[in-house]
C-alpha cells in the first residue's frame, strides 16, 4: 500500500522540496496551507498525479506521517485546526529563526524547539528531521535514484516513529543517523549551534559520524 505523507506549509521552499522527493519517491503527497487548497492548484499540477491539496484540518487524516514545514511563527497556527494529533508521527522541520544571522534565534526558554513543538501537537509522536541543512541542498543532493547517500539526521523519544522516518530518508536517497532522543538529539541538529548543522550542504556519513564522534567536519 502506498504511503501517505501530509505537509502542513506545503507551497513553501521546504514543503515544495520535500513534496517533489516524496511524489518521485512513489509516496502520496497532501499539501495544506493556511490559504486553503485552491491556492497549491499549480504546485499539484506540477507534481503530477501523487500529490493533491487539502483543508489544514484534513492533512492528519488517514497520512502515515506529517511534516511540518512553516516558519517558526507560524508554527502555532498552523497546527491549531488539526483536531488530533493522537498517535501521529509528526517530522519537525522547524528552526526557531527569525532571521539568517548565527543569532537571529527565538529564545524558547529552558525547553529545546523540539519540545516546543512536541508541546503544540498533543499525543503525536515526533521526530526533528530536515532542519540542519540549507534547503536547496535537499532538491541537489538527495533523489530517489541517488547513488551518493548523504546524512539525514533523525532525534526523537519513539523507536517506531523513527524507524518510519529513516525508511522515508532512504526511499528518497539519504542516509539516516539516529542522533539520540528529541531534546539531546534535536539539539545537535538545531540551526544557529548544533554542531551537525550550519555546513551550507549535507554531510557525508563519514563526516557525520566524525562530527559525532568528536572530530572536526572535513572541509
Amino acid at each position: 500500500m502506498t504511503a501517505v505523507v501530509g505537509i502542513l506549509g506545503g507551497s513553501g521552499r521546504m514543503g515544495r522540496t520535500l513534496a517533489g522527493l516524496l511524489t518521485g519517491a512513489g509516496y502520496e503527497v497532501r499539501l495544506a496551507n493556511s490559504r486553503g487548497p485552491a491556492s497549491m492548484r499549480d504546485l499539484v499540477a506540477a507534481l503530477g498525479p501523487n500529490a493533491r491539496a487539502v483543508e489544514a484540518a484534513a492533512v492528519a487524516d488517514g497520512a502515515d506521517i506529517v511534516i511540518l514545514a512553516t516558519r517558526w511563527e507560524q508554527l502555532e497556527a498552523a497546527v491549531a485546526p488539526v483536531p488530533s494529533w493522537d498517535g501521529v508521527v509528526v517530522i519537525d522541520t522547524t528552526n526557531p529563526r527569525f532571521g539568517p544571522g548565527p543569532d537571529d534565534i527565538y529564545d524558547t526558554g529552558a525547553l529545546s524547539s523540539s519540545e516546543v513543538v512536541a508541546g503544540l501537537v498533543p499525543g503525536a509522536r515526533v521526530v526533528k528531521a530536515f532542519n540542519h541543512q540549507p534547503i536547496p541542498s535537499l532538491a541537489a543532493e538527495l533523489g530517489p535514484e541517488s547513488t551518493k547517500r548523504n546524512a539525514l539526521f533523525l532525534a526523537g523519544d519513539d523507536p517506531d516513529a523513527k524507524d518510519v522516518v529513516a525508511r522515508l530518508m532512504r526511499a528518497i536517497g539519504g542516509a539516516p543517523i539516529d542522533v539520540g532522543e528529541l531534546r539531546a538529539g534535536g539539539l545537535l541538529q538545531a540551526s544557529g549551534g548544533g554542531p551537525l548543522a550550519g555546513h551550507g550542504r549535507l554531510l557525508t556519513v563519514a563526516e557525520a559520524r566524525a562530527i559525532l564522534a568528536g572530530k572536526p567536519a572535513a572541509r
